[in-house]
């Protein structure tokens, strides 16, 4: 099993134990900022197991039907991911508008904090594995679970602050802003990943500094006079660069193609 594949089953595993206890735990004490936590946990465990099929298939060597290999259907996860996100932030978003005018009253605060302080001990060891993981395979899949991930610490650790808030001074409103900040900042976290797929999806040419390593390259080579039509996109993992070079009128075709 790869690095990439290893760490979307971490991913999965670790978001369906904290759907679970926040499940439980959101329902029974009424809080929309730990229900909203609850709700994101579900979403990060489908979104991981998804992330893993489309690592398998994007794994998968090029062949007579995909000549370039199958390295866009990641970018195509990390743009269904970020939708998926910013579904859930919506609905995160009524259920705070929905307490706010129902008034509802949250229940059980001791046992919720409690278990949000695990949960942010636990997603804080996963982002940081992810980070990890993705820089060493640049994977866009791990990028994106990563930064997702990287959200949910600081929803988690909102969510704790608002529960400690709420304990002290009996104030129902904070859970409210709590929840409908944090479902804001879901949204919002959710574009980046939407807008990086789409580019890659379009071909969008690689980092300068990338292009111009590559220029350096051509021009090392004293057999090219010159070059022009330089085109460079990414997929996964993988860059592909084309390039159309000028040789000398002498050389031989031989020659010319070991360059």
């Amino acid at each position: 099993m790869t690095s990439q594949k290893k760490a979307t089953v971490v991913s999965s595993s670790v978001a369906a134990v904290l759907t679970l206890i926040k499940l439980v735990i959101g329902f029974a004490s009424g809080s929309v900022a730990v229900l909203a936590s609850a709700v994101d946990s579900v979403l990060d465990m489908f979104v991981s197991i998804f992330n893993y099929f489309a690592i398998s298939k994007s794994e998968k060597p090029a062949d007579k039907t995909f000549n370039y290999g199958r390295g866009k259907i990641e970018a195509l996860a990390s743009v269904i991911e970020g939708t998926i996100i910013t579904i859930s932030g919506l609905f995160l978003l009524y259920q705070a508008v929905k307490k706010a005018i129902l008034g509802e009253v949250s229940q059980y605060l001791d046992i919720s904090i409690y278990v949000m302080i695990i949960s942010l001990i636990i997603t804080i060891s996963l982002v940081t594995y992810l980070n990890i993981i993705a820089k060493k395979t640049n994977s866009m899949v791990i990028k994106a679970d990563a930064l997702h991930y990287k959200t949910d610490v600081f929803s988690n650790l909102a969510v704790l602050i608002s529960l400690l808030l709420v304990t002290f001074t009996g104030y129902e409103i904070i859970d409210v802003f709590v929840g409908g900040g944090i479902a804001i900042y879901i949204i919002y976290s959710a574009y980046e990943l939407i807008h990086e797929g789409v580019l890659v999806l379009l071909d969008r040419a690689v980092d300068e500094n990338l292009v111009e390593k590559i220029e350096e390259i051509i021009k090392a080579n004293d057999k090219v006079n010159t070059y022009h039509l330089l085109k460079t996109r990414e997929a996964s993992n993988q860059t592909f660069v084309e390039v159309h070079l000028v040789f000398d009128c002498l050389i031989t075709l031989m020659d010319a193609h070991r360059a």
